[in-house]
Formats: C-alpha cells, structure tokens, sequence
C-alpha cells in the first residue's frame, strides 16, 4: 500500500526511466510514489535466471547499454559499470566456395587486414574508416544534446555543422547513403544493421525510420559504443531502484495503475490499492498505454519487429570459418543473414507476409566479457551464454498463431546460424534441471504481454529524431514541450520510451521528465 494519500509526483512504472525520474525528483525533496504492476521493478532492463535450476542469470529482453550517459551514472551515484567489448563484429561469408568472414576488431591493422582478404583490396576499409569517422564526429556533437532542453531542428543542424552529412542521414534515405559510400554487399550489411534494429523498414523506406534507428544506434556515449553491462541488464536497475529508495521515493510493486484522472493543475491515479492525489503524472509506459489510462482515442497502432532469443552452451560451436577463433566471434556481434540484399529479400518476404526465408539476426555472448552472470561451477566447466536478435519479424506475422509462427521462425533462424557452423548448435545446448534444452525465444506478441509493448515495439513507437518538430507546442514555452516529455494535458508527462529522445536503455526520457518538472517548481 502507498503510505500517503498524495505525492509531488506518481510515476506510473518502475522501468529503468521511472525509475530514473524517482530518484531525481526524490534527491531534489519531491515525495515520489512509483507503481509497477510486475512484482519487480526493472521493465525490460532486467536479469533473470530462465533457465530451471541452472544458475545462470541472464539479461532476458534488452541486453546491451549504448545510450545511458555517463551523467546520469555519476549525478544518481550509481553502483554500476559496463565493460568494453574488443571485438566490435564478425560476419561470415562463403567466398569463392569458401567459408571465411569479416572481423571488425582486434585493432585497426587487423581489421584492415580482413577488410582486405575479403573485398581484395583496402577500398572498403579506407571506407569504412571515413564513413565511422563522420558518424563519431557525429556522435560527439549530437549525444550531449539528448540531456539539455530539446533542440529546433535548425539548431540541431548548426550543432552537427556538416551539411552534407546532415542531408545524407536527416533528410534521405539511408541507401543512398551506403550504397554511394560501400561497394561490397556484405560490408553494406554490416552498416546497415544498425538501422533495423526493432525497425521494420527497407533500405530506401521514404518514412526514413531506418534513418533514425541508424542515429541512435550510432550516437551512443558519444562514440557509438555498444558495452555489455556488468552484472547484466538488471544491475542497472537494481542499482537505480537503489538509488531511488535511498533519496525517499516510494516503490510499490505489484500495483496496477487503471486509470488517471487530470484537471492539468492536479490529478488522481488510480491502481488495483485505490487513488492516490499527484501534482504531476509522469508515466514511464508506452503512448498507447497512457491514452487507455486516460480513457482517450488510442495513437497509430506500433509494431515491433523481432525475434529475441537467451541461450545458455556448455561451450562455444567451432566455425566454418577456422581463421577466427568463436571466442573472438561470438564476444562482438555476429551476424548472420545480413548481407545487403539478404536483409532486403527478408523484408520483402515479411512485407508480403511470410517469415524470411533466410532470416536475419544477431548474436552475441555476454559471459565472454562479462562472467559473473554465471554461478562459479559454470563458469569453470566452461558454460557461455548466447543473446539472439532476429531481425525483419513484424508482429503482425504472428498473429494467426503465435506460438507456432515463434517455434518456426526460431527452428529457421538456428538452421542459418548452423550453415556458418561446423557442429550443430543444438549439441551444444545446456540443459535445465528437468533435462530441456537451455534456450527460450520471445516474439513481438510475447513482449507486448509480458512487458505491455505496444505490438512488441521496443520504442514503444517509431523513433523521431531528436529535434522538436514544427507541431509540437515548444513555442508555448512549457517545460515538459522544451524537454520533450510533454502530453496534451499540462500535468501529465511521458517519461518512457514514446517520448521524444526516448529508446534504449538509456535513462534520457527519465532524466528529461525529472528536469521539466523541477524547471516548473
């Protein structure tokens, strides 16, 4: 039960941004109240152990940290780290009927030399090396804006101060740019992963979602850096929960929120322990999720795209490919089916609704760089994690029948896997304590029942660049409009994914919505 009947401000969801708003606002002497319907706090940031009786706790929906700034780390006093991995990626590639592929990592003398032995020359690599030089810059110069008020698109645009580049990721679809810039098709791939994330769109989608996807992906910390969180995903949140309980806020878990009355000066919040008073709603779920709250007319229907899948081998497979060791392979991305045109036939196919026939995904293991989400005894038998994102699955693919539309798309993706393999996957599976293999995958639908993803879109929406747009209020000069957190009704914020600058593990729509608040008094 809440202990007061009126708070400062209710948060509606105790995710990694909830959570990050209710330490913020407590530390600034506001009496917070969180609700969370799970018995648990954490939203998809979480560890769990999957697995039945086997001690192995693993990140079971978001899994890698790019976008948390390190200011948040530092301003919340956090007990959390993440580990740079060393590898950055390997694709494997048949070649001239020959199993071989391409290892971003180890340095930039070997990267290059595997640039070289699989395109014939250092073209692609000089490449490369301008195309990531252009988007660090890139990083630098956008990242630090995602924590100030939000910018115009003019601004924006002076900050970034390259105008070639602006037009090539702002203003047109992303193929063009990787098609001017790489000729080879698995090096397109490559590049271009990083703008289907979650994304269901094609290279040359006029929408440019994919454009957007590709900034976020590619912002992060200011250099782009994927890190692996120590501890996994749920030391992130523990520790924030921590930190919010320590400033005085309030967490009560196992609370349904129903419903949210408002008159934009106070509101009521309703939850399965009764009402509780608020000056303000801050509410760390999906649009779709406020509008029911509200009782008004739903936004456009989202849709998520993916396939997610935990794993847990008592080791590595060996590969194909014998010039990289899998302990190299596996600890940066590796990718599978995502060549150019591979990751175009898989959207057609899904566009036209069938699952890809060759579907596309990517996999990496945490325990590589990171142990200590396994008990002692499996880490020195050996034991390895695997994290599968399958790629180009829109929910509306699983509709008919969800649970065998899952089992199909995953036997298919783990065949793909295993034509780069020299062994089965399979006999390298774990087993639980009842003897079932270690794996559990979870489709767009699965994500939308258990964490209320609107149609398992992990934005909760599509993504929108981070710039206020002509049609928001910002010129009316409100603090939830500068900051990108503002609804239609005054009191009542977004601090989740859906709001602008939202997406990723990152705290940044938390920390914004806990700053329009103080910036109000």
């Amino acid at each position: 039960m809440p202990e007061r009947t009126s708070y400062d401000a209710v948060i509606v969801g105790g995710g990694h941004n909830g959570l990050v708003a209710a330490a913020y606002l407590a530390r600034a002497g506001r009496s917070v109240l969180v609700l969370e319907r799970l018995d648990h706090t954490g939203g998809a940031a979480v560890s769990t152990r999957a697995f039945a009786g086997v001690d192995a706790r693993l990140s079971r929906y978001s899994y890698l940290v790019s976008l948390l700034p390190p200011k948040i780390v530092q301003d919340l006093g956090l007990r959390f780290a993440v580990r740079k991995r060393t590898v950055s990626s390997y694709t494997p590639a048949v070649r001239d009927g020959r199993p071989t592929g391409l290892l971003v990592g180890g340095g930039e003398a070997r990267t290059r030399t595997a640039f070289t032995e699989l395109t014939g020359s250092d073209r692609e690599f000089t490449a490369w090396q301008r195309f990531y030089g252009s988007t660090r810059r890139l990083a630098e110069r956008v990242f630090p804006t995602l924590t100030g008020p939000l910018p115009s698109r003019a601004a924006l645009r002076a900050t970034v101060d390259d105008d070639a580049l602006w037009h090539a990721l702002f203003e047109r679809p992303l193929g063009e740019l990787v098609e001017e810039t790489f000729t080879d098709d698995l090096v397109r791939g490559v590049v271009l992963t990083d703008a289907l994330i979650g994304t269901f769109a094609g290279a040359h989608d006029p929408s440019l979602r994919q454009n957007r996807c590709f900034l976020y992906h590619v912002i992060g910390g200011g250099t782009g850096d994927w890190d692996v969180p120590i501890g996994g995903m749920g030391a992130l949140t523990d520790a924030l929960a921590d930190a919010a309980r320590r400033a005085g806020a309030e967490i009560v878990t196992d609370c349904a929120v129903t419903g949210i009355a408002t008159d934009g000066r106070s509101a009521e919040v309703t939850c399965d322990q009764g009402t509780v008073g608020a000056r303000r709603v801050l509410v760390n779920a999906a649009p779709r999720e406020l509008a029911r709250l509200l009782a008004e007319a739903p936004p456009p229907p989202a849709e998520g795209a993916q396939l997610k899948v935990n794993m847990l081998l008592t080791r590595l497979p060996r590969l194909r490919d014998t010039g990289v060791d899998p302990r190299e392979a596996f600890s940066g991305t590796f990718h599978i089916a995502e060549g150019y045109r591979q990751l175009e036939d898989a959207y057609q196919q899904a566009a036209s609704g069938g699952l890809p026939v060759s579907p596309p995904s990517e996999i990496y293991c945490h325990s590589l760089t990171d142990p200590s989400i396994l008990g002692a005894d499996l880490v020195r038998q050996g034991y390895q994690t695997l994290t599968l994102f399958g790629l180009h699955a829109p929910a509306r693919l699983f509709t008919a029948d969800n649970d065998a539309t899952r089992d199909r798309l995953l036997a298919a993706t783990l065949a793909e896997l295993d034509t780069h393999l020299a062994e089965p996957l399979a006999g390298c599976l774990a087993h639980d304590a009842d003897g079932r293999p270690c794996i559990e995958a979870r489709s767009p639908l699965d994500l939308d029942r258990e964490l209320g993803l609107p149609g398992g879109n992990i934005f909760h929406r599509d993504l929108a660049f981070p710039y206020a747009e002509p049609a928001d209020d910002a010129a009316e000069g409100t603090a939830p409009a500068r900051w990108g957190v503002a609804t239609t009704h005054p009191n009542v914020l977004l601090c989740g994914a859906g709001a602008v600058r939202g997406g990723g593990v990152s705290g940044i729509p938390g920390h914004n919505a806990a700053m329009a608040v103080l910036e109000e008094g």
